[in-house]
């Protein structure tokens, strides 16, 4: 079998009065997070992870922010767009394994409802799929609670 690893990174600045959204889950907190998309950090570094594994370049190829039919796009869809580029290509995954950086809020009760939303977009079993939350001990964009990261690794495999 011809396994392939990748890694994803996504960062976005949070803003007061913005939705703020995270794994597909809509997060209570007094910030949102600005982008041209919903801005699900985790997410979009899903499908990087994903794409870059398969050498199928990367999500702002395949879903520019530039383009008006991605503004405000729920990034469930992308997700899904995603799983049919890496499907379509010969691809299926193996495994996720996410880290959330952000200082505040608290997500780990959030965590089940997003492996939820991921395992039914991607085909993939819960057990498949990791989402860790930390924070930076109050150091840098995220400590200052600026912003978000979350960073991904996916194992996939190669069908042909």
């Amino acid at each position: 079998m011809n396994f392939r690893i990748g890694q994803g990174f996504d960062v976005h600045a949070f803003a007061p009065n913005k939705p703020f959204i995270l794994g597909g889950v809509k997060i209570e907190h007094s910030k949102g997070i600005t982008a041209h998309s919903d801005g699900d950090v985790l997410l979009h570094a899903i499908c990087d992870a994903l794409l870059g594994a398969a050498a199928l370049r990367d999500i702002g190829y395949h879903f520019p922010d530039t383009s008006k039919e991605f503004k405000d796009v729920d990034s469930r869809i992308l997700l899904r767009k995603t799983y049919e580029i890496l499907t379509n290509a010969g691809y299926t995954i193996g495994n996720i394994d996410s880290t959330i950086c952000l200082q505040r809020p608290k997500i780990l009760s959030y965590i089940p409802l997003m492996q939820q939303n991921i395992a039914h977009d991607l085909h993939m079993q819960l057990q498949d799929i990791s989402i860790k939350a930390s924070t930076t001990e109050s150091l840098g964009f995220v400590g200052r609670e600026e912003g978000i990261s979350a960073h991904v690794n996916v194992l996939i495999y190669s069908n042909k």
